[in-house]
């Protein structure tokens, strides 16, 4: 039965936690690259030459922005590349500290499947999402810890993490902190007090293929493939320049405008939260009301199932997400939704973007109650 009827409007992307739509600096930047970022820049000749001057000044824009030295920074293939070659090299790199990775339960799948591959102490989260820094503290303290690694801000929920103060505790102890920072660059300040962190263009307006890493300076980090220099961080191959350069015009553009985005999306945001919670009964609005990315709100419903929710959207204009795999087809939630120990089904995370504005957030509103009423309904709820 198609009960979602005609869109009434225009398509609305509310995904950008996923992607966000490519900002216009980026394209403007990328066409301007490709006529001179073609060349291998680490050629002599003047098309080599004029290269390696377009990705030292990328280079130049991205260490400010992130407040570091530029050669504590690299261009990776994909944030997950990025992650998981910090994982990985930060545990080569600490072998004779130990073999243990330190994670919260909430990571980035990417993360995860890094830290898989060795010894791992999981360290759990509240019902907001918030970090145990008491477990932590513990968990970082013990002998053969060699890594840490803290999401900035969950991917899922929006839930900022406590970065300083884990990072405290790892100073402590001796052990480096790894930060994946994919939702937050770009959109708010940086927390401080890590030692390698990671980022992907595509989640603040630059283009997809585009992940950074940085190791700071005094962290000894291995490749984990082969490489001619094994303690410098780079990716096998020849990097994607024009796309390196967009990502550097962009994260200049959108820093710029953070502020004033945060502000208004986050009202934009607090409208969601307030809307859903009185129009659609038993919903559980996740993540930290307060301490959250300004972008981003995830609910879930009951009697619900997400994948139906979804397509539902889908077929009315409104393209979302969800943090949970929990659908007809696999059963387990997501270890995010998991880990904090709420509702699970019918779960839907909606993320703001620059382009979004308040009249498709109200199309939305008006959307939604009818059709989690009416997949209940369908449902026998």
């Amino acid at each position: 039965m198609d009960y979602t009827g005609d869109p009434a409007g225009p398509p609305v992307y509310l995904d950008a936690a996923s992607a966000a739509p490519l900002h216009p600096v980026a394209r403007e930047a990328m066409f301007a690259a490709l006529a001179d970022g073609w060349a291998d820049p680490a050629r002599l000749y003047a098309a080599g030459r004029r290269a390696q001057q377009l990705q030292e000044a990328a280079t130049a824009v991205v260490a400010e922005i992130f407040r570091v030295r530029p050669d504590e920074l690299s261009f990776w293939p994909s944030g997950a590349a990025a992650a998981q070659a910090a994982v990985l090299g930060g545990l080569a790199g600490r072998r004779r500290a130990g073999r243990v990775l330190v994670h919260s339960a909430i990571e980035h799948s990417a993360v995860l499947h890094a830290a898989g591959a060795g010894e791992t102490t999981e360290v759990g989260v509240n019902r907001l999402g918030r970090l145990d820094l008491d477990a932590w503290a513990t968990a970082v303290a013990a002998p053969g810890v060699a890594l840490a690694a803290l999401i900035s801000a969950s991917h899922e929920v929006g839930t900022v993490q406590p970065v300083a103060e884990a990072a405290a505790s790892c100073a402590g102890s001796g052990v480096p902190l790894f930060v994946d920072a994919a939702q937050s660059a770009g959109r708010v300040p940086l927390p401080s007090g890590w030692s390698l962190l990671s980022a992907s263009a595509h989640k603040w307006g630059g283009p997809p293929g585009v992940g950074l890493l940085v190791v700071r300076k005094g962290v000894r980090w291995i490749s984990p493939t082969p490489q001619d220099d094994l303690y410098r961080p780079r990716p096998s191959g020849a990097a994607d320049l024009p796309a390196i350069v967009a990502a550097a015009a962009s994260l200049r553009a959108v820093t710029a405008e953070a502020q004033a985005e945060a502000v208004r999306l986050s009202a934009l945001v607090e409208q969601i939260r307030d809307r859903v919670a009185a129009t659609v009964p038993d919903v559980e609005i996740v993540g930290d009301p307060v301490d959250r990315l300004p972008h981003l709100v995830t609910f879930s419903c009951l009697y619900v199932d997400g994948e139906a929710l979804l397509h539902a959207l889908d077929r009315r204009g409104f393209a979302v997400s969800s943090g949970s795999s929990c659908t007809s087809s696999t059963l387990r939630p997501s270890h995010v939704l998991e880990a904090m120990g709420v509702l699970s089904h019918g779960n839907v995370r909606v993320s703001l973007h620059r382009g979004t504005t308040p009249a498709e957030v109200d199309r939305f509103l008006a959307v939604l109650p009818g059709l989690v009423a009416e997949i209940r309904k369908e449902a026998g709820f």
